[in-house]
């Protein structure tokens, strides 16, 4: 009988040893679940088009998606990273920002973090540029109602009438590094490179970075990245012949007054093309008014392009975003986009984004 209560009692202790360590584990690593659905209901006419058609679309106010992360505490400030990110459109159930687009095409990277040094991420990551082009309009990343994600990201589809007037390389880039600074008094700032991974394509390339600052009730920036490939090496001679490297820079700036929020930017693009170079100078002002739960919307972006072809693009949008709760919000928004020698193009409509 002594010989079982001391079996049970060692027994005992080594089960509360290894609770104990599994807490100390499990307190020292985290995975979590998160994202947002964001769908909504109105109209759209394009450009040039003569008709609208009305439907129930996705990513209104920002793009649906998923994800994980995590980080595991190694000890001594250093943290090992990792995140996986999908897009997905809530009105079909499809995968993906549009039909073949990569799974992970949000994120997907690994990396380390120091509270001394840093932190460096391999993977799929979103570039710096980008990150300063939704923090500083007041529709942030938008690809519906954002006059700045218009003239920034989707400008490609006027290559036929503007030559070249938005940015080519994606808002997410294959093959990356980041390397991203302490937080120095509200001071941060981020380099990029991602690799071409062609051979007899080495100088193709993407790179770039970023230099935030938060101090307060104001804010800045300024980013530039190269890039001369859009997918893969040698296919921006797809898009005009002879086009072989774009570079781009953008300021931005905002002041929170507490009355309303003002934001500026400010953008060059220069497209290097052998038959003659096309350049983009323009800009986005904007303001948010808080009103009730919610805030009221406004936003106006202008580019001229001039090389190959001088044309000018006026947007703007106004709307209001107003919040249920922390996590879900309901909006409505009207935006409006005139390019020279194109009719006018509008969308409209109403919707819900919920985070999770």
């Amino acid at each position: 009988m002594q010989w079982n209560m001391k079996r049970g009692a060692a027994a005992l202790a080594v089960a509360s040893a290894l609770g104990a360590m599994s807490a100390g584990a499990q307190a020292q690593s985290s995975v979590m679940l998160y994202g947002q659905v964001d769908a909504w209901a109105g109209a759209t006419k394009n450009l040039g088009a003569s008709d609208r058609a009305w439907g129930v679309n996705s990513g209104g106010m920002s793009t649906s998606y998923w994800g994980m992360k995590g980080s595991e505490d190694l000890g001594n400030g250093l943290k090992a990273l990792f995140s996986l990110e999908a897009f997905f459109r809530p009105d079909t159930g499809k995968a993906g920002r549009f039909d073949g687009d990569t799974f992970f095409a949000r994120n997907a990277n690994v990396g380390l973090s120091s509270n001394s040094w840093g932190t460096i991420k391999l993977g799929r990551i979103t570039p710096p540029y980008f990150v300063s082009t939704i923090l500083f309009n007041p529709y942030g990343d938008s690809y519906t109602f954002s006059p700045m994600i218009f003239h920034t990201y989707l400008g490609n589809g006027l290559t036929g009438a503007a030559g070249i007037s938005g940015l080519v390389g994606d808002s997410g880039w294959n093959n990356s590094i980041l390397y991203s600074t302490p937080d120095f008094n509200g001071l941060t700032a981020n380099f990029i490179y991602g690799a071409g991974e062609q051979a007899g394509h080495n100088g193709q390339n993407k790179w770039g970075g970023n230099v935030l600052y938060f101090h307060g009730n104001f804010a800045a920036t300024a980013a530039f990245q190269q890039v001369r490939f859009n997918s893969n090496p040698g296919d921006l001679n797809a898009l005009v012949t002879g086009f072989s490297r774009q570079t781009a820079g953008q300021l931005g700036a905002t002041y929170d007054f507490g009355v309303v929020k003002l934001y500026g930017q400010y953008q060059y693009i220069k497209n290097t093309i052998n038959t003659g170079d096309a350049k983009s100078n323009g800009g986005q002002l904007g303001a948010s008014i808080p009103l009730g739960p919610g805030s009221i919307l406004a936003s106006y972006a202008y580019t001229k392009t001039s090389g190959a072809a001088d044309v000018k693009r006026n947007t703007w949008a106004v709307g209001y975003d107003y919040s249920l709760s922390k996590r879900t919000d309901v909006y409505a928004a009207y935006f409006r986009d005139k390019v020279s020698n194109l009719s006018s193009a509008d969308t409209f409509g109403v919707g819900i984004r919920a985070k999770f």
